[in-house]
């Protein structure tokens, strides 16, 4: 199984290297985390490992939740995910518990969470339009998307816009994987994953961090 943790995002801070050369990087408390189910190819049609992070309290947990925990021996837990697996064979238990110690010997990750929420944004935010000229003759227009003409609607197919039109919309609040992260540090002691550069989310958002799937060299 590849490395992999739900966490949280705590913050960015700053650390040095080896050279003196100082480095913006993210911290995420990840793990522990608990194997609470193993798929299998025959019965569920593919490999993975179910893991769990956070246990909840009973009262906050619905009896199917904590009845599939009861089979793999845990608590109840507030998240849940599952990592494929490339092999079937894989020597974890049910109830295993998984900490950043299984990142010690990893160089490079991908961060995957939530972005931050931004609200109805207009094309300028959201898309990075330029604008109208600010000088004489333009007016009330400084920030205005302009025309769409023939070009805004599916002709043949409907009258609305097309499918990912550049327009006015809902901004952030998705789901964003970024990739090739250089793992600065692991505190084992503390839970502690040193990432560097920024991660998606905010302060406080679930993360999962896993082995990066794209091979990298480190730039010298």
């Amino acid at each position: 199984m590849q490395a992999a943790l739900l966490g949280r995002k705590i913050g960015m801070t700053q650390v040095y290297d080896d050279a003196g050369a100082i480095h913006p990087v993210t911290v995420v408390q990840a793990g522990p985390c608990y194997v609470t189910q193993l798929k299998t190819g025959r019965p569920d049609g593919y490999d993975a490992v179910q893991i769990g992070f956070e246990p909840a309290r009973p009262q906050r947990a619905s009896k199917p939740i904590i009845g599939h925990a009861k089979k793999s021996g845990t608590r109840a837990m507030r998240c849940y995910r599952e990592i494929r697996l490339n092999q079937p064979e894989t020597d974890l238990q049910m109830g295993a518990e998984l900490t950043v110690a299984m990142f010690e010997d990893v160089s490079w990750v991908d961060v995957i969470g939530t972005t931050k929420g931004k609200g109805f944004a207009g094309v300028i935010k959201r898309h990075h339009f330029h604008g109208m000229p600010a000088s004489h003759g333009c007016e009330r227009k400084h920030r205005a998307p302009g025309s769409i003409s023939s070009h805004g609607n599916g002709r043949g197919g409907s009258g609305g816009p097309k499918k990912g039109k550049k327009m006015a919309g809902h901004m952030g609040d998705v789901r964003c994987s970024s990739r090739n992260h250089k793992l600065m540090s692991v505190d084992v002691e503390n839970h502690l994953l040193l990432i560097k550069g920024s991660v998606p989310g905010a302060n406080g958002g679930l993360v999962l961090v896993r082995t990066s799937k794209t091979k990298r060299e480190a730039k010298k």
